[in-house]
């Protein structure tokens, strides 16, 4: 009876982890709960295999001696019709309890989505306009955690070196004020960069980067258009390589000023110049300057200052479902 009890506890300190999480009393970290859910589940897989099940199986090959016996006594008698039938029984011994049930028996599927999600790919849900007209409110994405380099869960701990970040990649990273918040934006700035964007023009290391009109763009969800342009974006992962340039389309905004208003107190804001133009910053060793692809209606470095490496989750590639606009799936760039 102890080890019911004990797996009634430590399910319930499940349930009371994520339910206080969900209902805002604490910062949860799912990467957390998923390893602890593993280990935990894993553990009891293993006294399943080792311990419990050989028991439950020694118990039904005894009932099934005795059931033989009892058989072979009986015909000794010359009693051929035997009513009493242990097949039951036998299962019912065999039976995994619901302490197994809800631990050992989930334990592959528990591993399955902690490999997965830690060191392949991980499913993200877009929630906001920053990131359109790449991305899309709804769009349900894949981020590839081994592009940059496997870091291992929890401990965030790079193991492998990955590629490098370059300019133009879209990237989820932990938001640097909040880091249990995971945001999407595109990689502007890499280390010793200097990034400028005054009056909604972009210029990297002293290069205006090339400014195209588009046709303007139609958000379907609020049956509104906005300005389109395209950037020429030079790739590269340091200041000497402004390679061949990627073309990323953007919104702007007439309406909105230029300036930056409510920048955070953020580590590093001394690599950074406002002023009513806008901001141009100084990108410091083992970080990156990230904006939003809708250049007026985002959260990006100009507000939160620069994102870590150690932030870095991976790089975003595919939509793999939308809902409401199924055309929507697909690569992306």
């Amino acid at each position: 009876m102890m080890m019911p009890t004990i797996t009634a506890f430590v399910l319930a300190a499940f349930v009371g982890y994520a339910g206080s999480w969900f209902m805002g009393m604490h910062e949860g970290n799912f990467a957390l709960l998923l390893f602890m859910a593993t280990v935990v589940s894993g553990v009891y897989w293993v006294l399943e295999q080792w311990i419990f099940l050989p028991r439950r199986r020694s118990t039904a090959a005894a009932l099934q001696a005795q059931e033989t016996q009892r058989h072979q006594d009986l015909q000794r008698l010359g009693i051929e019709q035997v009513d009493v039938d242990l097949t039951q029984a036998r299962e019912e011994v065999l039976r995994q309890p619901w302490w197994l049930d809800w631990t050992a028996g989930l334990f592959p599927v528990i591993a399955v989505v902690f490999i997965l999600r830690s060191f392949l790919f991980e499913p993200f849900k877009i929630p906001s306009g920053s990131m359109i007209p790449t991305l899309w409110v709804g769009d349900l994405i894949l981020v590839n955690k081994f592009h940059y380099g496997l870091r291992l869960p929890v401990l965030n701990t790079k193991i492998t070196q990955g590629h490098a970040v370059e300019r133009g990649d879209v990237m989820v990273f932990r938001y640097p004020p909040k880091p249990s918040l995971d945001y999407i934006k595109r990689v502007i700035g890499v280390p010793g960069d200097e990034v400028a964007y005054l009056n909604k023009q972009l210029t990297i290391n002293g290069q205006p980067i090339p400014k195209v009109a588009l046709i303007d763009f139609f958000d379907e969800d609020s049956l509104s258009y906005a300005k389109q342009f395209s950037d020429s974006l030079p790739t590269g992962s340091d200041p000497t390589q402004m390679g061949t340039p990627k073309t990323v389309r953007l919104l702007n905004d007439p309406a909105r000023p230029a300036f930056v208003a409510g920048a955070d107190d953020f580590v590093f804001k001394d690599q950074c110049r406002y002023s009513v133009e806008g901001v141009v910053c100084k990108v410091p060793a083992g970080h990156y300057f990230m904006m939003g692809d809708n250049r007026d209606n985002s959260l990006d470095s100009r507000y939160f200052g620069f994102v870590p490496e150690a932030n870095i989750v991976g790089k975003a590639f595919l939509v793999w479902m939308n809902f409401s606009h199924w055309g929507r799936i697909g690569r992306f760039d």
